[in-house]
């Protein structure tokens, strides 16, 4: 033989190899040089996409899906509606016609998505919801618990001011669940601890400007403050405190990097905090949460994740803070320590570029 074969024997040894493999109960499928398995379709939902988390957030998303296991598995897609509820559901209702495996959505109501949500369940597709959370019964939840983000914070400062002195709070959204349960953490542990005084509280809205410029409008009718807890904005509280000229007391706060610069040390001063936040890797949680099920590797549940925080003792400049990155950007988008639920690069937050590696998602036990 010449080692050369004619178009047509190519032909005819494929089918006796297709022929022998059907002989021994093998199917074409089975072989091992068969077209690689379809991938999972898992659309990413988000409503609101107009402020630095939600972008974060939609770009390690994307970077995720272009790292493994996801780059192999997954073929993902990924849909913004400007917080506009029937839009979400007009894009969703699209999803459920072009049959995807799963959506992962961060929704623009609690309820107002319930009915389409449970059409697509009803018709197989795997829903799962994190962030801003739906009620429906068949959607998965993934989120943290901000009743223990309120308690966190507040049991840091009881112990930084050996029980009494006088704390400002920080509050944020009025109305939002996320905001009464933060403060119900508070209150739980204020409860417990009577020296300890809460002289004023006030909103910052979750954003750096309101909170800074409404600290300081209050600050001049204040005492002596010996902590601060704040549910965001921090890095503005903290720069009202400098412009009265006021010392910087114990501070536990939100994840924002000015925040984490001053616990480094910044503008020429240095404060004693924890930093904890709302980590915009929800949507790369609920990415494996969806992948692990689909792939029957995982039971079908909600999970509830803890918060990445630092201290003074932890914060760590280029892996949780970052000089170069402006005030207002969220450091938590990756978390970090032995235990940490998932660490990501920072041009994956920034970018949504893929980081070097494969992407290791630490979930709850299945």
């Amino acid at each position: 033989m010449t080692g050369q074969f004619s178009r047509r024997e190519l032909v005819r040894l494929g089918a006796a190899g297709l022929a022998g493999a059907a002989a021994v109960g093998v199917l074409p499928s089975q072989l091992a040089s068969a077209a690689p398995a379809k991938k999972f379709k898992i659309a990413l939902s988000n409503s609101f996409i107009g402020n630095k988390w939600r972008i974060e957030m939609e770009n390690v998303f994307k970077a995720a899906l272009q790292m493994e296991p996801f780059k192999s598995q997954v073929e993902g897609s990924w849909f913004n509606s400007g917080n506009d509820v029937s839009k979400q559901s007009q894009q969703i209702s699209n999803l459920i016609a072009k049959k995807v495996d799963a959506i992962v959505v961060n929704a623009a109501s609690p309820t107002g998505l319930n009915g389409i949500l449970t059409q697509a369940t009803q018709r197989g597709i795997l829903v799962v919801s994190f962030d801003n959370v739906v009620t429906a019964p068949s959607v998965l939840k993934v989120n943290t618990d901000q009743v223990a983000f309120g308690k966190q914070l507040a049991e840091w400062l009881v112990k930084k001011m050996n029980g009494k002195g006088n704390v400002i709070m920080v509050t944020g959204v009025a109305g939002t669940f996320v905001d009464e349960d933060r403060n119900k953490g508070a209150d739980m542990v204020w409860a417990q601890h009577p020296d300890i005084k809460v002289v004023n509280r006030y909103t910052g809205m979750w954003d750096s400007a309101t909170a800074e410029r409404n600290t300081a409008a209050i600050l001049p009718s204040l005492p002596q403050i010996d902590g601060i807890w704040c549910q965001g904005g921090t890095d503005g509280v903290l720069k009202a405190f400098i412009s009265a000229k006021r010392p910087l007391p114990p501070t536990a706060g939100e994840a924002e990097n000015g925040f984490r610069k001053f616990m480094l040390g910044y503008m020429d001063h240095k404060v004693d905090g924890i930093s904890i936040g709302q980590p915009p890797f929800l949507s790369v949680i609920s990415l494996e949460l969806a992948r692990r099920i689909l792939a029957k590797d995982y039971s079908k549940k909600d999970i509830t994740i803890p918060f990445p925080y630092v201290t003074n003792d932890t914060v760590k400049k280029g892996e949780t803070v970052f000089e170069n990155l402006p005030d207002s950007f969220f450091a938590d988008f990756t978390d970090s320590g032995a235990n940490a639920t998932v660490k990501l690069c920072v041009e994956a937050a920034t970018d949504g570029k893929p980081c070097p590696g494969e992407l290791n998602v630490n979930l709850p036990s299945a």
